[in-house]
């Protein structure tokens, strides 16, 4: 479910991003951003929350390595998120 919600913050990010530099006459709300910013959070308190209740060692099957990728991929969303709030916040 982490890795879900990592995964739509990521899209969310990338097409946030694609849309804030797209020029003049674009929308440059900080809308999209903004939802890419919050999933990506959400995303990385998910995977934590596996991460730190998952026993054993990565390849036993309690899903550590998941939440860790989880984590990776949220990360990537939230800094997708932040970049496209940047931008969208910036004046020409």
């Amino acid at each position: 479910m982490a890795l879900a919600v990592g995964l739509i913050s990521v899209i969310l990010g990338g097409r946030a991003v694609t849309r804030s530099s797209a020029g003049v006459g674009r929308s440059s709300r900080p809308g999209r951003a903004l939802v890419a910013l919050v999933v990506g959070l959400l995303g990385v308190i998910l995977s934590g929350v596996r991460l730190a209740t998952a026993t054993g060692a990565i390849g036993t099957g309690s899903g550590r390595l998941g939440a860790i990728v989880a984590l990776v991929v949220g990360l990537t969303g939230t800094v997708l998120g932040g970049l496209a709030l940047a931008r969208s916040r910036r004046t020409t």
